[in-house]
């Protein structure tokens, strides 16, 4: 079947969070990490048969999609977990605050490398904790993880690491190397893990993504995996993911901590989710090789530019650009001025750095880099 991602879809009357931020005004909505593709039309199909049933009850997960979630794990990365090793959430970030409220004392920190998603970093003062921001190595092939100042920090009052993998907003794939090293820091040092890897089916270039908990046997069990159809699918307004917990001490830690304030998951979530990951696998693989593509056009357009960078992303439909060279005062309005409504890098930790989302038809991406052009008087 042929997918029409080049579409171009009206989403200004949908109240988009995306759309709504620049509503009225000439500016391209490039920020928030959804995508401006139709969603798989299994999961269109799916959500229209329960919305036709009429009844809107409280709802458990179905079975079907706990099995299928079983099956997905077990087929992609030969990772065995049990039913009751997974807990339903209606979204990833609920996760992090989760992991800070229950899995950290009062005195202790949690760590994360920075530039990261910014509720990381907003996670550990909520729940009145400590945070530890360690910088990512920046070096001539790209960004690493900064093994070293982890080692140091763990080794204080921190009881919590929280990982981005793959890596919001730089687009790093950690690899064996780096997941074995974090794995064995946290064994030492005995620090729980709460890994983000919501973009794990975003993966380019024929690479493979290793779920942390899958390093050892130990590291599984001090690891709260986080996940979700939500960003593959593009349905994060459907409110639906996932902890992959295999310690039961550490499951029942986790799961404390939301009591009487999570809420169930959205009956039509389910139905999205239980959709996506069964009948739309190739919805998902058209996606990927359409975003590859925008990936390598983006790429080489951006960098052909003054004072702009662009790493090779790995995985994501993010791109992270180095725009340090122009020398503003204001990221953000600057480009704004000029029509371009991208995040901006000081909110996930690095001001030197604009975030810009690639998950829209290539025609905007075009717009997009002729409106740089301008910007940057490029003729």
């Amino acid at each position: 079947m042929k997918f029409d991602f080049d579409r171009v879809i009206d989403r200004s009357a949908s109240h988009c969070t995306k759309f709504e931020k620049y509503a009225g005004q000439d500016i391209l909505p490039l920020w928030v990490a959804d995508m401006d593709f139709q969603s798989p039309v299994a999961v269109i199909e799916a959500l229209q048969r329960r919305v036709e049933h009429g009844v809107f009850g409280y709802t458990l997960p179905p079975p079907a999609l706990v099995d299928v979630i079983i099956e997905r794990l077990q087929r992609l990365y030969q990772w065995r977990v049990a039913a009751e090793d997974i807990f339903f959430m209606p979204g990833v970030v609920s996760g992090l605050n989760m992991a800070c409220r229950g899995l950290l004392d009062q005195h202790q920190a949690a760590i994360t490398a920075t530039p990261v998603y910014y509720p990381f970093l907003d996670a550990p003062s909520l729940q009145q904790r400590q945070l530890i921001s360690l910088p990512v190595d920046k070096r001539a092939d790209g960004f690493h993880y900064p093994l070293e100042a982890l080692a140091e920090q763990a080794a204080g009052n921190a009881g919590l690491l929280m990982l981005c993998h793959p890596f919001n907003p730089i687009g790093r794939l950690l690899d064996r190397a780096e997941l074995t090293e974090i794995a064995a820091i946290c064994e030492r040092e005995n620090l729980w893990i709460c890994s983000d890897e919501v973009h794990c089916d975003l993966v380019f270039d024929g690479r493979q993504h290793i779920p942390l908990a899958m390093i050892s046997p130990a590291a599984a069990m001090r690891t709260v995996t986080l996940m979700a159809p939500s960003k593959t699918f593009n349905i994060a307004g459907l409110g639906g993911s996932f902890a992959i917990i295999q310690n039961p001490e550490l499951r029942a830690r986790f799961k404390a901590a939301g009591e009487g304030i999570l809420p169930n998951v959205n009956l039509l979530a389910y139905e999205a989710m239980l959709a996506a990951y069964r009948d739309s696998a190739d919805w998902h693989e058209s996606l990927m090789t359409y975003l590859q593509g925008n990936r390598d056009y983006l790429y080489s357009a951006l960098n052909a530019l003054p004072g702009v960078t662009m790493h090779k992303v790995e995985a994501t439909y993010l791109a992270w650009l180095d725009i340090s060279a122009l020398g503003l005062n204001n990221p953000p309005g600057f480009f704004e001025s000029h029509g371009l409504g991208m995040s901006p890098g000081a909110q996930f930790g690095d001001g030197d750095y604009m975030r810009l989302n690639f998950g829209c038809p290539r025609s905007v991406l075009e717009e997009t880099v002729a409106r740089f052009r301008r910007a940057l008087k490029v003729s």
